[in-house]
């Protein structure tokens, strides 16, 4: 197999990137990434030992460049990581959100009709339904919920997935989607919640939380998130959207909590900031339809995986100090 896989070198696309190395070392891998900010060549930096990985410096929205490289390569799949995801920076600056969430699909999608790939598999998120209220936790996001957005990040993922399903209808793309909840785990940006609450707790500094932190998300760890993306792949069913949720709903002041217990740190540290606007209130996935139809559940309880993830920024304070 040859696989592209965009956005390889931010937080979940290297952690699949290594995930399918070990599990599939036969495989060719193609890594293209513009390396913005969020991107770090350095956490490639063991992939690229590797004869059969190769990166690509480059933008999705290039539409030259990708077909050049399509035709290049001849992939066989294409997983497209490669997004603007910082909702605060979405409020900043919607407008490179638009380009690169939905143009950058279409130009990857358009490639991949125009080169005959296999399957282009969609990595969306839980935040193209909205929110749930607090007080009915009985409530859970399907994939037949409506679409209801909240952010200039959540809609322009909304509008890529509502593309996506309007290309494999229209041109018989072999495409599927997958919306998963909160990734956590090594090489995650510290502008996230939980490697910034790390950073700040390590350095002394004040944890900021919005508003009075009770906001809930259901956390997935990333290996598991990549599983899910592995099985949908060769045995997901192409025009299909699939959720992929940890079942670790918990409150964000939790989450803060607990990373100061961990790292023995005062909750004296918190320091409680102006809510963010259009502040979602709840995400919790259901995964019922994955479990059923391939037979994939989450491996990694929340306890473990922050202990996991702790101990990796603990190990590599290099990385996330160069970030």
């Amino acid at each position: 197999m040859n696989i592209l896989v965009t956005g390889g070198a931010g937080f979940i696309g290297s952690n699949f990137i290594y995930y399918w190395q070990e599990k599939y070392p036969e495989d060719r891998l193609v890594c293209l990434d513009l390396l913005t900010y969020a991107g770090n060549i350095k956490t490639l930096k063991e992939a690229m030992k590797l004869n059969n990985f190769r990166f690509v410096q480059g933008d999705i929205a290039d539409r030259a460049a990708v077909n050049s490289l399509f035709a290049e390569e001849q992939f066989d799949w294409v997983v497209n990581f490669a997004a603007e995801s910082h909702v605060d920076r979405s409020i900043e600056a919607p407008e490179i959100f638009l380009r690169t969430n939905i143009l950058g699909t279409q130009v990857l999608m358009d490639a991949s009709i125009k080169y005959n790939v296999a399957r282009f598999h969609q990595v969306s998120t839980d935040e193209v339904y909205g929110d749930l209220p607090l007080d009915r936790p009985d409530l859970l996001f399907t994939e037949q919920t409506p679409i209801h957005t909240s952010s200039p990040y959540s809609a322009s993922k909304a509008a890529a997935d509502l593309l996506a399903l309007a290309y494999h209808r229209t041109y018989k793309l072999p495409l599927t989607i997958s919306r998963c909840s909160n990734n956590y785990g090594p090489y995650q940006h510290t502008e996230k919640l939980i490697p910034l609450m790390i950073k700040n707790a390590l350095s002394g500094h004040p944890l900021p939380v919005y508003g009075t932190g009770e906001n809930v998300r259901d956390w997935l760890y990333v290996t598991d998130h990549c599983t899910a993306i592995d099985v949908i792949l060769r045995q997901g069913t192409a025009g299909e959207v699939y959720n992929v949720g940890g079942n670790c709903e918990r409150v964000n002041l939790y989450v803060v909590k607990i990373i100061l217990k961990i790292l023995g740190k005062p909750e004296s540290l918190i320091s409680y900031v102006t809510d963010r606007l259009g502040h979602d209130k709840r995400y919790a996935i259901d995964s019922s339809k994955i479990k059923k139809e391939l037979d994939w559940t989450p491996s990694c309880a929340f306890e473990e995986g922050i202990e996991k993830t702790i101990e990796w920024y603990l190990e590599n304070k290099a990385w996330w100090e160069l970030v």
